[in-house]
């Protein structure tokens, strides 16, 4: 009996980031998006569906980029994939808007997430969707929104988790 992947559970912060995007589509509308550990493509989605010009689903697990592809027909929507490693390079500058969703819940994968947001081009906007996981880097970010995320208890050990989406241009 294996477990489910770690991709294959609507996060919270993946949750709480898409919700906010289908509420505030401005933000993406028109604009090329880089969805970080994307995951099933739940934020990508929902980036699609606000009206990006594009989404670029950044996974390492080739399992979560079929699962991102059969999302996106299910959805009615077309979002590119890759499973580069993108956290080993300096961001590319196609990209208006980087999202991160419920990705520093690991020492190594929060201080890379963070260099790599660090050296996101200037005009580049970051949402993060996080619960203020164990290595969220406090006082980092802007509060833009907070939801209470219903959830699994085999995930959360709750059945509502206050989940935060985090804001800022380029970290400092």
């Amino acid at each position: 009996n294996v477990p489910p992947p770690y991709w294959a559970f609507a996060w919270v912060g993946g949750q709480a980031l898409a919700r906010y995007l289908l509420d505030n589509p401005k933000l993406v509308r028109s604009r090329r998006v880089l969805d970080l550990g994307s995951g099933s493509g739940l934020s990508a989605i929902a980036a699609m569906k606000a009206g990006a010009a594009s989404v670029l689903a950044c996974d390492i697990d080739t399992l979560a980029l079929a699962a991102i592809g059969l999302n996106a027909v299910a959805n009615a929507t077309t979002i590119d994939t890759t499973a580069d490693d993108l956290l080993g390079e300096d961001p590319p500058n196609t990209f208006d808007v980087i999202l991160v969703g419920d990705l520093f819940y690991e020492r190594e994968l929060a201080s890379r997430v963070l260099k790599f947001i660090e050296a996101a081009p200037d005009s580049a906007l970051i949402l993060v969707g996080d619960p203020q996981r164990n290595y969220f880097p406090r006082g980092r970010f802007e509060v833009a929104a907070e939801y209470q995320v219903p959830v699994a208890r085999e995930l959360e050990d709750v059945d509502l988790k206050k989940t935060t989406v985090w804001r800022g241009s380029k970290v400092h």
